[in-house]
Order: C-alpha cells, then sequence, then structure tokens
C-alpha cells in the first residue's frame, strides 16, 4: 500500500479519537465556568462541544482538538496529489477539506473564552470542508458515482445541519442547559467527520488500485 494510502488512514483515526473524546469527557464533566457564570451540570444534548475545553476537562478536551486535528490535517494533505490529478474542483476540494484539520487545531488552541478565534476555527473545520465536498462530488462524478454521491450528500447535510444549529443555538438557553443545540452540532460533527474520512481514504485506495498494475507492467517489462 502507498505511503499516501496509509497516511490517509490518519482521518478517521483522528475523527475517532475526537468522537470518543467528547463522549467520555462530555459524561464525566461536572460542569464549567464561563465568563464568571457557572454552567452546571454539564449536558450534551444543549452544551456545545467546545464547552468540554473549560473546567476541568479542558486539557484533555483541548488535547484532543489539536491532537485530532493534526492527524485529520496530515492526512487529508498526503490525499491531495490525488486530488490535483482531478483538476481544478478536486483542488478547490482538497484546500477546503483540509481546513478542518486547521479549524480543529485552532479551537484547541483557543477556547470560548477567546470567542472569536474559536468561532473562526469551528466555521473553517465544518461549513467550509462541507463546501469541499461539493467540490469533490463534482471532480468525481466520471470516476467514482459511489464517492462523488457521499461527497454531494455529505457535503448538503453537513450544511443543513450547520444552519439547523446556528439558527437554534442561543448562548443563554444552552447556558441553562435549555434546547437541543448541543445534540445538533454533534450529529453536525459526526457527518461532516465520517464525510471527509471516506472521501479521503476511498480517493487514496481508488488512486492505490488504479497504480498498481502500471507497477506489475513495468516489472515484467
Amino acid at each position: 500500500m502507498p505511503v499516501h494510502s496509509r497516511l490517509a488512514l490518519l482521518v478517521p483515526v483522528g475523527a475517532i479519537l475526537f468522537t470518543v473524546s467528547w463522549l467520555v469527557l462530555g459524561a464525566i464533566s461536572p460542569g464549567y465556568e464561563l465568563f464568571g457564570t457557572v454552567i452546571a451540570p454539564y449536558s450534551w444534548v444543549s452544551q456545545p462541544v467546545s464547552g468540554l475545553g473549560l473546567g476541568v476537562t479542558g486539557p484533555w478536551m483541548n488535547g484532543a482538538f489539536i491532537v485530532g486535528g493534526i492527524l485529520v490535517l496530515v492526512g487529508t494533505l498526503a490525499s491531495a496529489g490525488v486530488w490535483r490529478s482531478l483538476g481544478r474542483r478536486g483542488i478547490a476540494a482538497a484546500v477546503l477539506m483540509s481546513l478542518m484539520g486547521v479549524g480543529m487545531i485552532a479551537c484547541g488552541a483557543f477556547t470560548l473564552e477567546a470567542m472569536m478565534l474559536h468561532l473562526l476555527g469551528f466555521l473553517l473545520a465544518i461549513p467550509l470542508p462541507a463546501v469541499g465536498f461539493i467540490f469533490a462530488g463534482g471532480s468525481l462524478r466520471k470516476l467514482d458515482r459511489a464517492l462523488a454521491r457521499v461527497a454531494l450528500g455529505g457535503g448538503v447535510v453537513t450544511l443543513l445541519l450547520f444552519a439547523i444549529f446556528m439558527a437554534t443555538f442561543d448562548a443563554s438557553g444552552a447556558g441553562g442547559n435549555e434546547g437541543m443545540a448541543g445534540l445538533v452540532q454533534r450529529l453536525l460533527i459526526v457527518v461532516a467527520m465520517s464525510t471527509q474520512s471516506i472521501l479521503v481514504v476511498g480517493v487514496a485506495r481508488r488512486s492505490a488500485a488504479v497504480d498498481r498494475p502500471v507497477v506489475a507492467t513495468r516489472s515484467s517489462a
């Protein structure tokens, strides 16, 4: 298996690490303090994942943001050559999807107490890669229809969930553990990271499968 195919597996590894982290830390978090306001108990239904970056779970969650982001970024960049071969839309897809890792790292480096920088990280990590999924779908349409459908479907669903989250999230309500914005955000994250994992690993393996016969032919020659 080529190096870029092995490195592409870092994307699902990073996604799993991040998901397991917020699941476990969300179950044990007693709450947190934000701008002098104590928010307790922690509710994964109402509270955003970013709340786990504060309080006793802060070092662990922020570490998961950063380490998971590095894994996603390296894995996505490893497949950049494949996306580049698919033309302009493929290049656009690679650039936008790479922002997921960058955004995760930013969210880990800047907690909710640095609100604007943390929000910037969130925008880099979710809606922009979702646009990249749509570009990926266009570039894969004639090459691999199954992957193209995953890309287009994942992009549309991610953007839809992002819009729902932004429309339903209310900081004051979430602080009182009201509403379901936290649940919507978690579904949004899972869809986005799953789509990126499938696309990056899928194109890397497809490239490896296409290259293999060529290598064999050259060897026999």
